[in-house]
């Protein structure tokens, strides 16, 4: 098996950086690139939550929901992924299972290492990575992570 590209999914959360050691030693062993993806959760499709939200506001908030996620990953590949060839960050809007899957296609990922649930996990599985395993057309490593 070929392995140039890794796309590690993150939502910041432990649970996610657990999956951190088995993205970096494979990464090592084939010289291969980590893609990095975090994605925010576009809140403009939540229509009628607590009324309509002005549109100038929901742009704010997305501005500063990116400024920080910028951070947060600048934070991450600094903190663990020196070691690494190269790793490309990535950021997108929308729902994560989705985003994950459009980032496979678009960078012709070979292979997914990813935390089997994120921070709200209470079971096996959680719902971002059963829909990956279930839709994605590379292999996905799962890590597991004891339920809460």
């Amino acid at each position: 098996m070929d392995v140039s590209k890794v796309l590690w999914p993150t939502d910041f959360s432990s649970s996610a950086e657990k999956a951190l050691p088995y993205v970096t030693d494979l990464t090592q062993k084939y010289g291969a690139e980590i893609h990095v993806l975090y994605v925010i959760e576009d809140v403009a499709h939540h229509d009628g939550w607590y009324g309509e939200f002005e549109k100038d506001k929901v742009d704010k908030l997305m501005q500063y929901a990116e400024k920080s996620a910028k951070k947060r990953l600048d934070q991450v590949c600094e903190k663990y992924l020196d070691s690494c060839p190269l790793y490309i960050k990535h950021i997108a809007i929308g729902d994560p299972a989705k985003e994950i899957l459009k980032l496979i296609d678009k960078e012709k990922v070979d292979l997914v290492v990813m935390a089997s649930h994120g921070s709200k996990g209470n079971f096996r599985f959680g719902s971002v990575t059963e829909k990956v395993l279930k839709n994605s057309a590379v292999p996905v490593t799962t890590i597991p992570i004891e339920p809460k």
